[in-house]
């Protein structure tokens, strides 16, 4: 069956996580930086939720990019950072490696520069035999052209594209799965803007949970409570 009729699985993918670097940041005009970083945090916290594999990788970080995201390797303490001089990944043995360690065939692929960065290695594992995902925002070009441009060639390699929030919720898929749901929840209230706001509001409003911590205080007759 081809992979366009199927759904991927926390047992089937892995992510990764290409550049995302503050020289590369600088650059990125198809979205909002802070959403961008968002996103990727977002997803991280998900994949490692659900023991989901996942590849870090950077470029040139002493010489010219600097280190990746705090935000993204608190994530992930101590898990190594492939290095690479090399614009495209596959062309590094080191990520190669990393990549067939995980024994994953669906690969979730995040980062920056869409159109250098993502695409390059992209189309290369397609033609090795494996299955690309490309999540949109999740990834930042030089500008909106130049994002929407690689998309096409890697749609055209054969990647499929999805966003951040359909990519997380096809590891959960059934609400009936509770192993990872209340940690789940938890990292959307964080990190997934008006759906999180939608999952707190369901939490204390429809099922009267307490509010967490980092809920909004009310405020009744100018008494905060």
């Amino acid at each position: 069956m081809s992979h366009y009729h199927q759904l991927f699985t926390a047992e089937d993918a892995a992510v990764v996580f290409i550049d995302h670097q503050p020289q590369m940041t600088f650059g990125v005009s198809n979205i909002d930086r802070a959403t961008l970083i968002n996103n990727v945090t977002l997803l991280a916290k998900v994949a490692k939720e659900f023991n989901v594999p996942t590849v870090l990788t950077a470029v040139e970080t002493e010489s010219f990019s600097g280190y990746l995201w705090p935000q993204l390797l608190d994530v992930f303490p101590g898990q190594p950072v492939i290095e690479r001089t090399s614009m495209n990944s596959w062309d590094d043995a080191g990520f190669r490696k990393a990549i067939e360690a995980t024994g994953r065939k669906n690969i979730i692929m995040t980062g920056l520069w869409t159109e250098v960065c993502v695409t390059w290695p992209t189309i290369e594992m397609i033609g090795a035999g494996y299955n690309i995902y490309v999540v949109d925002d999740c990834c930042g070009a030089t500008s909106p052209a130049a994002h929407e441009a690689a998309l096409s060639r890697m749609v055209q390699a054969g990647a499929t594209r999805l966003t951040t929030i359909p990519a997380l919720l096809e590891f959960q898929r059934d609400w009936k799965n509770r192993e990872h749901y209340n940690n789940l929840m938890g990292i959307l209230k964080q990190h997934a803007g008006a759906y999180g706001v939608g999952v707190e509001y369901a939490y204390t409003m429809v099922h009267k949970a307490p509010q967490s911590a980092q809920s909004p205080h009310v405020v009744t007759g100018g008494a905060k409570h």
